[in-house]
């Protein structure tokens, strides 16, 4: 008898039925969706923080030109200037991908700023439009610390 129940055990082992595999499946795509939001979030966060250290190396590089040749680049020259030597050959070693922001645009120089101050670095963030919250503020070189 010890081979008939043997033989049972056999004939009622079997693979998954359709069901089971469906709710795999369905379990698997939920977490996929979870962790394609999380990634998004994160990738638009980054975003946004590579723009702020775009902002401030700009800043920083035109405080620099400022000093060295005793002004601000001119409205025609904007920041290519920092692309290349200046008047007295000195170099700001931007590059024009430093120069674009993590949207694909070109950083914008204001001068004078609207404050008052003698100029400002801005980036429209990811709509490339004045305003906005999230991934599309705006990110100034008036906002951050030790603004000029």
């Amino acid at each position: 008898m010890s081979h008939r129940s043997s033989l049972v055990r056999v004939r009622h082992r079997r693979g998954m039925t359709l069901v089971e595999v469906l709710a795999v499946v369905v379990i698997l795509g939920l977490l996929a969706d979870t962790l394609a939001v999380g990634f998004s979030g994160a990738f638009s966060e980054s975003r946004v923080e590579l723009a702020r250290t775009g902002v401030t190396i700009i800043k920083e590089r035109v405080e620099m030109y400022q000093y060295s040749t005793g002004d601000l680049p001119s409205p025609s020259e904007g920041l290519t200037v920092l692309s290349g030597p200046d008047a007295i050959g000195k170099s700001y070693e931007l590059t024009q991908d430093q120069l674009t922001d993590p949207w694909g645009r070109t950083y914008v120089f204001i001068s004078p700023a609207s404050d008052g101050s003698a100029f400002e670095i801005v980036c429209y963030g990811a709509d490339g439009q004045p305003g906005g919250t999230g991934e599309n503020q705006d990110i100034s070189s008036r906002n951050l610390r030790g603004s000029n």
